[in-house]
């Protein structure tokens, strides 16, 4: 399968994570591999590396919530899967955000940037964390997927932040 990442930073923020670019892609391409997605040549994923006050309007938007936050996913409709084409959807991920929490986690930035690049993934194909049955699954594949991209398991101490 080939999926095309198409990203937009309009932050320069995201300048401090220099090698953001191609650690999306390579944790897209895992997160892919490991969710077992069989999608089509050309399925595209779009990745929007922005700053606290572009997430919080967008929250703002479309989830009703006033605040800024690590990660949105925006799950394709099931129509625009069937296109020749098809858009998987959009993440988006705010950079001041990432990194007050990192930190606060003791975490690596590049390690909490992979692991909140997968978890909007995921949501994206369906995954979701509304049960304890849910998260519990979705968590396994994450690690599963950090894993394999040499990050520690961000649930093994129950401080993960999502």
């Amino acid at each position: 399968m080939k999926l095309k990442l198409d990203i937009s930073a309009p932050s320069s923020l995201w300048r401090n994570l220099p090698r953001a670019r191609a650690m999306a892609r390579e944790t897209v391409a895992v997160c892919a591999a490991e969710s077992g997605l069989a999608a089509r040549d050309g399925a595209e994923v779009s990745l929007l590396l922005a700053g606290d006050a572009e997430i919080k309007a967008l929250n703002a938007r479309w989830r009703g919530q006033d605040k800024p936050t690590n990660v949105l996913s925006f799950p394709a409709a099931p129509t625009d899967r069937l296109s020749e084409s098809p858009s998987l959807g959009d993440i988006a991920l705010a950079f001041e955000t990432l990194a007050r929490e990192a930190e606060a986690a003791g975490v690596p930035l590049p390690d909490h940037y992979r692991h909140l690049v997968t978890h909007g993934f995921l949501h994206l194909i369906g995954y979701d964390h509304e049960t304890d049955e849910e998260a519990e699954r979705m968590e396994a594949l994450e690690t599963r997927i950090l894993a394999r991209l040499g990050v520690a398991d961000p649930y093994a101490d129950g401080a993960a932040t999502e």
